[in-house]
């Protein structure tokens, strides 16, 4: 007899999906009685048109728009202040973030501030929100982050280079837009990196102790698919059903991990980011081999089943076999990728060890880990891969 613990599951109100997505954004800015909108992105989309058509969308429906275009990757809580300036010097009342995870997570963090007041940095960590944000809508540019359906937000801390973690239900956006046509323009790079974290995602969701049969069955569904599609996407940008395939992949990790949380692999890729400014997806696909192998003990039934879900043939074979199988399939699809083999490769030193190992252990995601980790573990990790 097992105890069935209670269960909850975060999601946004809305979500729409698939080509000609993007073109409804208007209609639901209105319907959430927005009048000001303020659309937190990045220069890149302004220079690829994305901003001006999301903007033309919202003008259709009457509505006044404003774009800040001052998001850089791994933003800061510097990008959060300068966003906020804007929001309020416009007297805007409804938010649109545009882009990968460092949009989203720079407008989410830009929202508490708006409507809770204070300092970003005070409400780093879990349920500290004083307020729900303004109406929001997200619209996804990239397939990994899945921050534009989930409940966390990270932003570097510029005086103390540490990523700060922000957790709480009312962070979900209202509407959250996946149009795989705003996905076609990704550099191969990208596509890699966000894919594998999006593999990250549904894995360390999988095997995370907040597990439940619900984020099992997304999590499966997405290691699944970025095993299939990952490669042809890497391989040909322009593959529509390719990038339809990796939305719904980035989609389904990103339902399991906000509610069955991470592991010690966003942990120790937090504090590699934070300190070099690294591209997150990158650090993650780096880390997580070798996170799999030190958590394969706790958990070799489920990573026997992640093993069969990336296509490797498990037949006949033990648990613990077919657990390694899954090591090699993850190693295998970052390599044929192009993801660098080391975190040394993208100038992380062993003197920065310590620090890191230090900071990953207070890591809020640390506490989810399937095996318990200390600070010689993680030390050990992180010199295995540099």
């Amino acid at each position: 007899m097992f105890l069935i613990r209670f269960l909850s599951f975060t999601c946004p109100l809305y979500q729409l999906m698939g080509v000609g997505a993007r073109k409804e954004v208007g209609k639901h800015a209105k319907s959430l009685g927005g009048r000001k909108v303020l659309i937190v992105t990045d220069q890149g989309m302004v220079n690829a048109g994305f901003a001006e058509q999301v903007k033309s969308y919202i003008l259709d429906e009457g509505l006044e728009v404003f774009i800040f275009s001052g998001v850089c990757p791994n933003p800061t809580d510097v990008n959060v202040r300068d966003a906020l300036m804007v929001w309020q010097e416009n007297k805007c009342d409804l938010l649109v973030t545009l882009g990968g995870g460092s949009s989203h997570d720079c407008g989410k963090a830009m929202g508490i501030m708006a409507t809770s007041g204070g300092d970003i940095r005070d409400y780093a960590g879990v349920n500290t929100l004083k307020s729900s944000l303004p109406p929001y809508i997200s619209i996804n540019t990239t397939a990994g982050t899945a921050s534009e359906i989930t409940r966390f937000a990270v932003v570097t801390n510029t005086d103390t280079d540490v990523k700060m973690i922000f957790g709480d239900g009312r962070l979900t956006a209202d509407v959250a837009i996946n149009d795989p046509v705003f996905h076609m323009g990704m550099p191969r790079s990208l596509t890699a990196a966000t894919g594998m974290d999006a593999l990250t995602h549904a894995i360390e969701a999988y095997v995370s102790k907040q597990a439940t049969p619900v984020t099992d069955v997304c999590a499966l569904g997405a290691i699944e698919l970025v095993a299939k599609w990952l490669r042809p996407t890497v391989a040909d940008g322009t593959n529509l059903e390719a990038r339809s395939q990796m939305v719904y992949a980035e989609y389904l990790a990103g339902m399991a991990f906000n509610n069955a949380v991470l592991g010690i692999v966003h942990s120790m890729a937090h504090q590699a980011g934070s300190l070099r400014d690294l591209p997150h997806g990158v650090c993650n696909a780096i880390i997580l081999p070798v996170v799999c192998e030190y958590n394969l003990l706790a958990a070799p039934e489920k990573f026997a089943k992640i093993a069969e879900s990336m296509g490797e043939n498990i037949d006949g074979l033990s648990i613990l076999d077919a657990a390694d199988k899954a090591i090699g399939a993850i190693r295998r699809l970052a390599k044929d990728i192009g993801i660098p083999a080391g975190l040394g490769e993208l100038g992380i030193l062993e003197e920065d060890v310590p620090q890191m190992a230090d900071n990953a252990l207070k890591d809020v995601c640390t506490l989810f880990n399937p095996r318990s980790v200390t600070y010689d573990d993680i030390v050990r990790l992180y010199k295995s891969i540099i």
